[in-house]
């Protein structure tokens, strides 16, 4: 090479070029395509959606057969409730005819009100162990 008489040789491809190749991307199809992910996630939903409903329908039912229930037990609960104050005025007249024996013309039970109309009690006779507060010794 120092006189320039030799000639470099270039690398060239092989004769009928060199053999194919894939270049392009070639990954296999992993799960489901967007139709399908959609679908999947729309029938989830409407599954939601309908035990939604029948939580709907069984909570109505619920409330349904809570008012039936206070409905029937009302005149239970007001009987309950007058018979109650019954026993509590009787006891009541009782305490007051043994506290006042002594007083001249004083009738039990009477009220203050001069009138034919029933008119309740405006204080609670509460027993005193019932009281707030109160304390046993």
């Amino acid at each position: 090479m120092s006189n320039g008489t030799a000639q470099a040789k270039q690398d060239m491809p092989p004769s009928g070029g060199f053999k194919a190749f894939r270049y392009e991307r070639r990954l296999p199809k992993r799960g489901p395509s967007g139709v399908g992910m959609f679908a999947i996630c729309g029938s989830i939903m409407a599954y939601g959606w309908y035990r939604i409903y029948l939580g709907l329908d069984e909570r109505r039912e619920l409330e349904r057969e809570k008012v039936w229930s206070r409905i029937y037990l009302t005149p239970m609960l007001i009987a309950e409730a007058d018979r109650d104050e019954y026993r509590r005025r009787c006891a009541a007249v009782d305490r007051e005819r043994e506290i006042m024996k002594d007083i001249p013309g004083w009738v039990p039970g009477e009220g203050v009100y001069h009138g034919k109309r029933y008119a309740p009690d405006t204080i609670a006779n509460v027993p005193l162990h019932q009281r707030p507060g109160f304390k046993k010794e």
